[in-house]
């Protein structure tokens, strides 16, 4: 990443670039920086593919068409596909590309076995997006405070980064979020963490229990896959289903009793904006199922521990 910013710096550019990795923010800086350095607002001298519609013949086509009245023509390419399988016209073709064309693919995820993926190496430069260590995230969102003249402690830190998960972009959001309630006070306490960011895995559980309502299965099993990436243990996961559906279920009980929203949030403890979505989610579930759901989270808990199902599976 350093090499992409020194060249930016330098205003000198190689023929052509690979932006890859899991880590999305670092991914998506890393292109409007290349562009805006590049041909910034110029539209003439530049072209965007994405996907399917990355085309290797127009590709080769608009490389080789000088740029109008600029230094350098930009060819963003993302998402191609191009690093897991045959791109040989793409990689046969970049040592004759004229130097006035850059081409610059962004991709999650690569093979570098690619031929393609070690032409770049040799003509270019590739710019692994990797996801951070929670210390580097920790002095990232340090800076971003520090220039928005706020103070963090290291107590608050360490919660917010628990709360907020690894990805940099829900880091980004969270942190103005945070800035924007603290206002003129320059210290942010673990309470206004606390008070202010979405706990990211709560917030995926929560979505689970709405796909699950709606019998979205394959939504529910998509968010399910998201937390194993992010390393929660599936014991876990279930801990937090079945605390959800005990919530709801409770929330059942206490509409029936004819409680409104303010009796309900101070019964359970909750902030009244916890306990409306709380109330909105139980509308959609009948009693008997909130039971169900409450019964079989124990009796799978009960399983695992005996040793009768695995965890993943439960």
């Amino acid at each position: 990443m350093k090499t992409i910013q020194e060249d930016i710096k330098k205003n000198s550019f190689r023929p052509v670039y690979l932006i890859y990795g899991e880590e999305a923010y670092l991914r998506q800086a890393l292109k409007r920086q290349l562009r805006e350095a590049l041909v910034g607002e110029d539209t003439m001298n530049f072209l965007y593919l994405e996907g399917r519609d990355a085309d290797p013949v127009q590709i080769i086509d608009t490389a080789e068409t000088l740029p109008f009245f600029a230094e350098k023509r930009l060819i963003l390419l993302e998402d191609t596909g191009f690093f897991k399988k045959d791109s040989t016209q793409i990689a046969e073709y970049l040592p004759r590309m004229p130097e006035t064309t850059c081409l610059v693919f962004v991709e999650e995820s690569i093979d570098k076995r690619n031929k393609l993926y070690k032409q770049i190496q040799k003509l270019g430069y590739a710019a692994e997006c990797s996801r951070q260590s929670p210390e580097s995230l920790k002095r990232w969102a340090a800076r971003g405070l520090a220039q928005a003249g706020k103070k963090i402690t290291g107590r608050a830190m360490e919660l917010f980064i628990s709360r907020t998960g690894e990805d940099m972009e829900n880091i980004r959001q969270e942190l103005d979020k945070l800035i924007g309630y603290v206002g003129e006070r320059a210290e942010i306490t673990p309470e206004d963490v606390e008070t202010i960011t979405t706990n990211q895995i709560e917030g995926r559980i929560f979505e689970m229990i709405d796909a699950i309502a709606v019998r979205d299965q394959k939504k529910a099993m998509e968010l399910y896959y998201d937390l194993l990436v992010l390393k929660e243990p599936p014991m876990k996961i279930m801990v937090l289903i079945a605390r959800q559906f005990h919530a709801l279920l409770q929330v059942k009980e206490m509409e029936g009793q004819g409680l409104g929203k303010q009796e309900i949030a101070s019964r359970g403890k909750w902030r009244p904006f916890i306990a409306e979505r709380y109330m909105r989610q139980a509308s959609r579930f009948s009693a008997q199922e909130l039971n169900r759901f409450v019964t079989l989270s124990v009796d799978l808990d009960e399983a695992v521990k005996q040793g009768n199902i695995r965890d993943g599976m439960a």
